[in-house]
């Protein structure tokens, strides 16, 4: 680039590599950035908001969507440290370099903006502004009230379960397409149940709809039709004029509706994402949307992003020619910054416990040269597939965390203890009255029942329940229930905050804990973290919406509990390890049927997809890559036999791709370890 050219550059975006800056400089055509692993992409779409916003946009008029509230937070962050490091004498209004016009941006989750923007005009398409939010368990045990309405689980035993029968409702939803259809795709064993299964997603619908709720896909489902609303689409257009989608590869079909109904030509729509890192089709994601991103809106102009800041070269050499396989992509070429660096590893082992000997050994060796464990992983496809190396590092005393446990809202204390909150908050709430009920000694589900239709019967007013005389068990908390229920109710409409709820509640459901639960230190150290977040939050309403929607990770659910501020190693899913970035990444069980699994290996849609999950697994490492495979596997149970399985490589290392490892076996007394599969025993 020429001194000449470079001048005409503001200042803040002179650090940007060309292609990252012919992104963030494009006009008001719709563009897609083609993000490649490691590329800067955070750096560009921070950037590309603030030159927006330095060009003339009112922040008030950006609509950034994200996956992750984290997310979010950061590329805000970003912009901000962007617009407020400006000399305000250099742009056009000099009002923007300041904290409080980034507070302006709408930026979040796809569901917490749905939320927003449908308290705000929800009332167009009929919507209640004071719905409340059902997470994923709450709706499988709503969708399990309807079942057993319709004598369900007793008049057919083979009836899909609660969760199943969630999934196929949010496929349904998600994807926008019919329920037979939806069956015969993916749930091809519950064809047989089509017609009752379309009564009890009606019954599902109606009761949601009764008790002012909403779950996780409806959210999405109203905002379509609002702006599908001929007053609320209009509305929708003038407040949002800047549409910008990170991760746009795992968007749904009706997230793309949604972005095609506010931005029909695609004026001033940026869509970043990579297709190759396109793994989430088991939440209804579609590559299409991103395959397809030029024709749904003519005129788009593509824009790779390939210079890698991440990985060396040597690494991406084998990342390139993995994904190069794929039948159909965006095309490009990732190329390192920091030189050629070490050939990725390829190492066969005997058997899965020298695979973990093997790996833990190389582990340890390098945390003693200096690569501490907070900088190393260890990626498997399926959970399972990490319980030996769980062992053996508990047996050397390595500390580590596995990704993938549950999440802080799914633990059943804390369920347990937002349900009062729920319940205060919305009465008509009957899934958060059920369970609250149920965990007071004598009360079971029929009684429970009973109590939740007297309070819909009374106006939500919870002073109906004290008509009611509790069995002696129950005769002195009975009161203090309603006390504490009215008190919170109350306080909705004060400025006590949400912390002193919790905290009423928290005192309260102790010693229900304590009966209930083992680990009590643990789960109540847990609620006082939940009362020390609730601090942050000025009403309950937001509170409820927003650990709804993106809850925190659970401190008591790390498998080896070790403190935060020790080093640790990594394991995880390659799912879970996504977006994530170690200095040295083992990727295990790397044989056919693991890799790609034989789960996912019906259709060739599905085998692409188990490609981009291995190329995700690779581009994870900075220096050093070792993917690693038993070459026997033994039958359950028949280790002393010696019966076994032989392993072959994963497809999608052909021969021609081995060549860009260095190959090595360990713990072999046969073979070449590089080779075939059979039985043995």
């Amino acid at each position: 680039m020429t001194a000449s050219a470079t001048s005409d550059i503001p200042e803040f975006l002179q650090s940007l590599n060309p292609q990252q800056l012919a992104a963030v400089m494009h006009g008001d055509e719709p563009l897609l950035i083609i993000a490649g692993a490691g590329t800067g992409k955070t750096t560009t779409l921070a950037n590309r908001v603030a030159w927006q916003i330095v060009s003339g946009t009112d922040p008030s008029r950006l609509l950034l969507l994200t996956f992750t509230r984290r997310a979010a937070a950061e590329m805000l962050r970003r912009v901000e440290h962007i617009l407020i490091q400006l000399d305000p004498s250099t742009v056009k209004n000099p009002a923007v370099c300041s904290r409080s016009s980034i507070r302006r941006i709408a930026g979040g989750t796809f569901h917490s903006v749905a939320t927003n923007v449908l308290r705000r005009y929800g009332n167009l398409i009929g919507l209640y502004p004071d719905f409340t939010i059902l997470d994923r368990s709450d709706s499988e045990d709503l969708m399990n009230v309807e079942r057993s309405k319709l004598n369900l689980p007793k008049s057919d035993k083979r009836f899909p379960l609660k969760g199943t029968c969630l999934d196929i409702y949010s496929r349904c939803v998600n994807t926008q397409k019919p329920l037979d259809i939806i069956l015969k795709k993916y749930f091809p064993w519950c064809l047989e149940h089509q017609e009752r299964l379309g009564e009890l997603f009606n019954g599902y619908t109606t009761t949601k709809e009764q008790q002012r709720v909403l779950d996780f896909d409806d959210l999405l489902l109203f905002w379509n039709a609002l702006a599908e609303n001929p007053d609320g689409g209009q509305m929708l257009r003038q407040q949002f004029q800047k549409i910008m989608v990170d991760e746009y590869q795992d968007t749904n079909i009706l997230q793309a509706q949604i972005l095609k109904n506010i931005c029909p030509d695609g004026k001033g729509l940026t869509a970043v994402g990579d297709d190759a890192q396109s793994i989430y089709s088991f939440r209804a994601a579609t590559v299409r949307n991103i395959l397809d991103f030029p024709n749904e809106y003519p005129g788009t102009v593509p824009i790779p992003l390939e210079q890698n800041y991440r990985t060396t070269q040597k690494i991406l050499d084998a990342t390139n020619a993995v994904i190069a396989e794929a039948e159909e992509r965006h095309s490009k070429e990732l190329w390192s910054s920091r030189g050629d660096g070490s050939l990725p590893v390829l190492v066969t082992c005997s058997d899965e416990d020298a695979q973990t000997t093997y790996v833990i050994d190389q582990i340890l060796d390098r945390r003693e040269k200096g690569v501490p464990l907070k900088q190393q992983a260890v990626l498997f496809r399926a959970s399972h597939h990490s319980m030996s190396m769980e062992a053996e590092l508990g047996r050397r005393n390595v500390p580590f965390v596995k990704y993938g446990g549950l999440r802080f809202l799914e633990t059943a204390h804390v369920r347990d203890l937002m349900s009062f909150l729920r319940l205060a908050e919305n009465p008509l709430d009957s899934v958060a009255g059920f369970r609250v009920l149920v965990l007071m000694p004598g009360i079971g589900h029929v009684k429970a029942a009973s109590l939740l239709d007297n309070l819909r019967e009374g106006g939500g007013h919870f002073e109906t329940w004290s008509s009611w005389s509790p069995p002696s068990v129950l005769k002195d908390d009975w009161p203090k229930l309603i006390r504490l229920l009215q008190e919170m109710e109350q306080r909705a409409e004060s400025d006590a905050g949400v912390a002193t709820d919790i905290h009423g509640a928290r005192l309260f459901y102790a010693p229900l804990l304590e009966s209930k639960y083992d680990n009590v230190k643990a789960r109540l150290n847990d609620l006082i973290q939940l009362e020390a977040i609730a601090a942050r939050y000025q009403s309950r309403t937001e509170f409820l919406s927003e650990m709804t929607l993106d809850p925190p990770s659970s401190t008591q659910e790390l498998p080896a509990d070790p403190f935060l501020d020790e080093d640790y190693l990594t394991l995880s899913t390659i799912h879970s390890a996504k977006g994530l970035e170690w200095d040295s990444v083992y990727v295990i069980h790397a044989a056919d049927g693991n890799i790609p699994s034989d789960m996912a290996t019906g259709s060739p849609e599905e085998i692409e997809e188990e490609r981009r999950l291995f190329y995700v697994a690779m581009t994870r490492a900075k220096n050093h890559l070792s993917v690693v495979r038993p070459e026997r596997y033994y039958f359950h149970n028949r280790r002393k036999s010696d019966q076994h399985s032989l392993s072959k490589i994963t497809r999608f290392l052909p021969t021609q791709i081995q060549a860009l490892f260095e190959c090595q076996s360990q713990g072999m007394t046969y073979g070449s370890g590089f080779g075939g599969a059979g039985q043995s025993g």
